[in-house]
């Protein structure tokens, strides 16, 4: 495994766990680091929009971070349970584990955890990805986890998503990811012409973009759902049943595609009702008000003083007489 494939470069042993996925991290890292760009050069704003500004810069940040790592997520899909079970085909030793099942846009997770680590001689502490992207065959990840020697129950889960399953959910699940892959990564670009449009600014398309990039969200959660709904394979393990269910990535892109619906509503009904409040929250408002002060104090022509009045004044009794004479 190198460390541009979603996985922690070293993997010393054909058991080793992952200790996180890297491309979350870089995510992450980078828009952490332009947050604290953007808190540096708080003190710069003026007034009372340093709040709003602050307020603006933190929702774009956390609407973009969140549409652009759920796309590496593994936990759309979740489940775990724990069970007495066989660790290694032809052999009649078991062990006491915990099997969790973790579904992502881009293929399953399946973890196994040793309750103790240590048990039959060895470190159970597995994490095994198995991709179905465009650019991934499941079916030959599979193959290679055979070929490994992995552990019964980890072979035994991501059999039930192999295409020669009986269970045939392996079609569902890698369309509805695909989709909702797609679809997140238009909700991407909207994201980025909102942001753009907001700083022009133009406020009005600014909101309907983030409707839309709301709308995009929404629907990728859609087509997820769609592949859940499919029929499931039981999971046992002994009496011990697998059972998943939504997982953080999923009520996090429900949430923020929610607030992005929001958003993008109060952008739209201020605009149309109170656009002077709106213009106040985007700052626009301040500059203007000190243009036109500038404008009444600079540009006005300045009234005469007194002594010029004074002067201008004269009795009209000590007025000389003029006498015209005709030329």
């Amino acid at each position: 495994m190198t460390l541009w494939n979603g996985s922690f470069p070293f993997y010393p042993r054909a058991n080793a766990c992952f200790p996180f996925n890297t491309t979350q991290a870089i995510i992450i890292s980078i828009f952490l680091s332009m947050l604290a760009t953007f808190i540096i050069i708080l003190p710069g704003i003026r007034g009372r929009g340093r709040l709003f500004w602050f307020l603006r810069v933190v929702m774009a940040l956390f609407v973009g971070a969140v549409v652009l790592t759920i796309q590496f997520t593994r936990d759309w899909e979740t489940g775990w349970v724990r069970a007495n079970t066989s660790y290694k085909s032809f052999s009649r030793a078991l062990v006491n584990v915990e099997i969790g099942l973790h579904i992502g846009l881009a293929g399953v997770n399946v973890t196994l955890v040793g309750k103790p680590v240590n048990q039959v001689n060895e470190t159970i502490n597995y994490n095994e990805h198995f991709a179905w992207s465009f650019n991934a065959d499941y079916d030959h990840s599979y193959s290679e986890g055979l070929e490994k020697g992995l552990p019964s129950p980890i072979l035994y889960v991501a059999e039930k998503f192999t295409m020669q399953s009986p269970c045939g959910v392996h079609r569902q699940y890698r369309i509805s990811s695909h989709y909702a892959s797609l679809t997140l990564w238009m909700a991407f670009c909207t994201w980025l012409i909102s942001i753009l449009l907001f700083s022009m600014p133009i406020l009005l398309y600014g909101g309907y973009m983030l409707l839309l990039t709301a709308t995009l969200m929404l629907f990728s959660l859609l087509f997820f759902f769609t592949a859940r709904s499919a029929p499931k394979c039981p999971i046992q393990f002994g009496p011990a049943s697998l059972k998943t269910d939504y997982g953080g990535s999923f009520w996090l892109t429900l949430a923020t595609g929610l607030l992005c619906l929001l958003l993008g509503l109060g952008v739209i009904i201020l605009n149309s009702v109170q656009p002077e409040k709106l213009k106040l929250v985007f700052n626009l408002d301040e500059g203007k008000g000190e243009d036109e002060e500038g404008w009444d104090t600079s540009y006005l022509p300045a009234e005469p003083s007194s002594s010029a009045q004074d002067v201008l004044m004269v009795p009209l009794g000590e007025l000389c007489e003029v006498t015209a004479t005709q030329l």
